[in-house]
C-alpha cells in the first residue's frame, strides 16, 4: 500500500512536510525529493515487492523524477516493448518503468500499461508535471489549485494539509449526495477546491495551465471476433486467471479475499487459492459478511447462504471468517465526517477490516465491479431485441424466464420512453410508500431551494454494450473503490479487484450480447466459464437476496441509532445541521420507522454529513 504526494510552487518543503503528515497511515517508509520548485513524496506500508524509495526515481540525464503508487500488470510484455533485457527484468522496480514508459511514449505512454496507478513525472527540462491514472480508478488521485500552488496526493486530507488550500464545502455536491442514491461525478468532492483525477484520464501541467486528457475509452473497444460459447468461457478464464495471478505478486501472505457465495467472489476465492497452492503459499483467508454462526444452525431462510460459502470452502480447503459490526462499531461509524473518502464505506466491510487487521492481512482481493463487466447480467440486451424487431427471440426469452408477456413488455418499454416514471411505477407495484423523493430524502427545505444538485444520469438500457458503457461511466464505481482505498488505508490493508482489471474488462466489452444472457439465465458467460470451477449451488444460483446480512446489519443499526441521536438533539448542534432537515430526521429515526433499507439508507447518509464533534457556538 503507497501514497504519494507533492506540489509545485510556494514554500515547497513546508507543504510537503505537511503533506507527508498527513499521509501518516500508509505507513513510516517515506521518501522524497524536491528541487525548491517541485516537491515530490512517497509513504509506503510494503505491500509492494519493493520498499517506497522504488517509487520515487529520477533519471537525472533525461531531467525526470517520477513518484509512483502503482502494481503494473503484465510486467514481461512492457519490459519486452521498452526493451528490457530479461535479466533485468525482476529487479526493475515499478517507478523505474514508469520513466522508461514516459521517456519512450511520453503523454501517450498510459495506453501502453497494465494495472493499478496514479503516478506523477517531473520533466524540468519541459518544466511540465504529467500526472496519469490507471483506467479504472483503482488507486486515488486527488488535487486542487491556488494563486502559489498545485497540489496533489493519494488521500483529500494531504491536499487540505497544505497552506492556502480551502476547506470550503462544494455544496451542490452536499445537495446531490443527501437526494441520491451515489454521488454521479469523478471530477468532485465534498470540498470545493479539491477535485479528483477521473480514470482514465491524464492531467498535464504546463506553466499555469492544467490539461485533463482522457486516454481509455472503453467505447472503442473492437468488436470479438465470433468464436463459440467454449473458445468466449476459454478465452475469458485465461485472462481471469492472470488477473489473479498478477494481483497476487507482491501481496504479503496471509491473502485475503471476499466470499459472499456469488459468482464474482467465489471465483476470485477460488482462482486464488489454486495459484497461491501452486506457489507454495499458504491458502487464503476468506472474509463474509454473514454474521458469525452461534451454537444452534441458522434460520431456514438463512441456510442457503451459508451453505454456498461453505461448498467454496470445502472444495478449496479454506477457513471463512463471518464478520458482522458490533452496536459499538456501527455507533462510531455514524459519528465519522463523511465528507472523507472511506467514511461511507459498507458497514459489514469495516468489521472485516478490523479482523483483516487482528489476523495479518494486509492484501484483499475482492470481486467488486465485476457485475458491470465479465459478470454483466445482460441488462438491455432485450429491450435491443425489441427495437431491432427481433421479437422471435424477445418472446423466448420471455417465456424461458417465466415472464407475465404484459408486464415484461411495459419493464422493456416504460424505460426507454421515462425511465424515472418507469422507477416510480415499481416502487406502487411494490406498494413501497416511500415512493418521492421529497419525502425520502431529509435534506434541509431552505437548502435544497437555494442549492441544486448536480445532475444525475439516467440509464436508459438499450443494448447490452450500451448499458456497460452507462454503468462504467457512472460515479458510484469509483467511489466505492475510492472509499474502501481511504479506509483500508487506515488500516493498513490495500484493495484489488481481478474483475477490474483491463483487459478482462475489454474482453467483456467486446462480447456478443448472448454471452450475458441466455435462456432463463443472465451472467451467462462467468456460469459457463465457471462451471468445472465452482460448485453447482454456486455456479447457477440466481438469486441475490442474502437476508442472513441484511437482516442482522439493520437490527445493528435499529440498536445504535438511539445512542447517535443523544448525541444530534444535544446543544449546541453541528455546524452542518443547516443542510439536514433534522425533525424528520429525528422522525425517521424511530425504530420502527425503520423495517426497510429504503428508509434506512436516507437516515444514514444524513447522519454521517453531520459533524458531531465540531459543534457551533450557541
Amino acid at each position: 500500500m503507497t501514497a504519494i504526494c507533492g506540489l509545485r510552487g510556494g514554500r515547497v518543503a513546508q507543504g510537503l512536510d505537511a503533506m507527508r503528515a498527513a499521509l501518516a497511515p500508509y505507513g513510516a517508509g517515506s521518501a522524497d525529493w524536491t528541487d525548491g520548485v517541485v516537491g515530490l513524496g512517497v509513504r509506503s506500508m510494503g505491500t509492494e515487492e519493493s520498499g517506497a524509495e522504488s517509487l520515487l526515481g529520477c533519471d537525472r540525464a533525461a531531467g525526470l523524477t517520477v513518484v509512483a503508487d502503482s502494481r503494473l500488470d503484465d510486467r514481461d510484455a512492457l519490459c519486452a516493448a521498452l526493451g528490457v533485457p530479461p535479466p533485468d527484468r525482476a529487479g526493475l522496480a515499478d517507478g523505474a518503468l514508469i520513466l522508461r514508459a514516459y521517456t519512450r511514449w511520453g503523454r501517450a505512454c498510459p495506453r501502453h500499461m497494465l494495472g493499478d496507478y496514479a503516478f506523477v513525472v517531473w520533466d524540468a527540462r519541459q518544466r511540465t508535471l504529467f500526472c496519469a491514472r490507471d483506467h479504472i480508478g483503482a488507486r486515488p488521485f486527488y488535487w486542487a489549485r491556488t494563486p502559489e500552488r498545485f497540489v496533489f496526493a493519494s488521500a483529500v486530507e494531504a491536499v487540505l494539509a497544505v497552506s492556502g488550500v480551502s476547506d470550503a464545502l462544494d455544496e451542490a455536491t452536499l445537495a446531490t449526495y443527501l437526494t441520491s442514491v451515489s454521488l454521479p461525478t469523478t471530477t468532485r468532492t465534498f470540498f470545493a477546491a479539491v477535485r479528483k483525477l477521473p480514470p482514465g484520464h491524464t492531467l498535464t501541467l504546463a506553466g499555469d495551465e492544467v490539461r485533463v486528457e482522457r486516454y481509455w475509452r472503453p467505447e472503442e473497444v473492437p468488436r470479438a471476433r465470433p468464436a463459440s460459447d467454449d473458445a468466449y468461457a476459454e478465452e475469458f478464464l485465461d485472462l481471469y486467471a492472470r488477473a489473479v495471478r498478477d494481483r497476487l505478486r507482491g501481496a504479503p501472505d496471509p491473502v485475503g479475499v471476499h466470499l459472499s457465495g456469488g459468482l464474482d467472489s467465489s471465483s476470485i476465492a477460488v482462482l486464488a487459492a489454486r495459484e497461491l497452492r501452486h506457489q507454495g503459499r499458504p491458502a487464503p483467508l476468506a472474509f463474509s459478511w454473514l454474521p458469525p454462526l452461534g451454537p444452534t444452525p441458522p434460520k431456514a431462510e438463512y441456510a442457503p447462504e451459508y451453505a454456498r460459502i461453505d461448498a467454496v470452502c470445502e472444495r478449496e480447503g479454506l477457513q471463512v471468517l463471518h464478520q458482522s459490526p458490533t452496536v459499538d462499531e456501527m455507533v462510531a461509524l455514524l459519528r465519522q465526517d463523511g465528507t472523507f473518502p472511506g467514511v461511507h464505506i459498507h458497514y459489514n466491510e469495516d468489521a472485516v477490516q478490523r479482523r483483516a487487521v487482528v489476523q495479518g492481512v494486509r492484501v484483499v482481493l475482492s470481486g467488486w465491479g465485476g457485475d458491470d463487466g465479465a459478470s454483466f447480467n445482460g441488462q438491455g440486451h432485450e429491450a435491443y431485441l425489441l427495437l431491432t424487431g427481433q421479437w422471435g427471440k424477445l418472446l423466448d426469452g420471455c417465456r424461458a424466464r417465466g415472464r407475465r408477456p404484459v408486464k415484461f413488455l411495459a419493464g422493456l418499454v416504460l424505460p426507454l420512453v421515462h425511465p424515472r416514471l418507469w422507477k416510480t411505477l415499481r416502487k406502487l407495484w411494490r406498494r413501497d410508500e416511500f415512493i418521492f423523493q421529497s419525502r425520502r430524502w431529509l435534506i434541509d427545505p431552505t437548502f435544497a431551494r437555494r442549492v441544486r444538485p448536480l445532475p444525475t444520469p439516467v440509464l436508459r438500457p438499450v443494448g447490452v454494450r450500451r448499458t456497460q458503457l452507462q454503468l462504467l461511466g457512472h460515479g458510484y464505481l469509483v467511489e466505492r473503490i475510492e472509499g474502501w482505498a481511504a479506509s483500508g488505508a487506515r488500516r493498513g490493508i490495500e484493495y484489488r479487484y481481478p474483475l477490474l482489471d483491463r483487459r478482462v474488462l475489454e474482453f467483456a466489452l467486446g462480447l456478443p450480447p448472448d454471452q450475458f444472457r441466455r435462456g432463463r439465465y443472465g451472467r451467462w458467460l462467468m456460469r459457463h466459464a465457471l462451471r468445472s470451477v465452482l460448485p453447482p449451488e454456486v455456479c447457477w444460483e440466481q438469486s441475490k437476496t442474502d437476508p442472513a446480512r441484511s437482516e442482522t446489519i439493520l437490527h445493528t443499526i435499529g440498536e445504535a441509532l438511539p445512542i447517535v441521536e443523544r448525541d444530534l438533539v444535544a446543544q449546541p448542534p453541528p455546524t452542518r445541521a443547516r443542510y439536514v432537515d433534522i425533525p424528520r430526521l429525528l422522525h425517521r429515526m424511530e425504530a420502527n420507522r425503520l423495517s426497510a433499507t429504503s428508509r434506512v439508507a436516507p437516515v444514514l447518509k444524513a447522519l454521517q454529513l453531520l459533524d458531531f464533534h465540531r459543534k457551533s457556538t450557541p
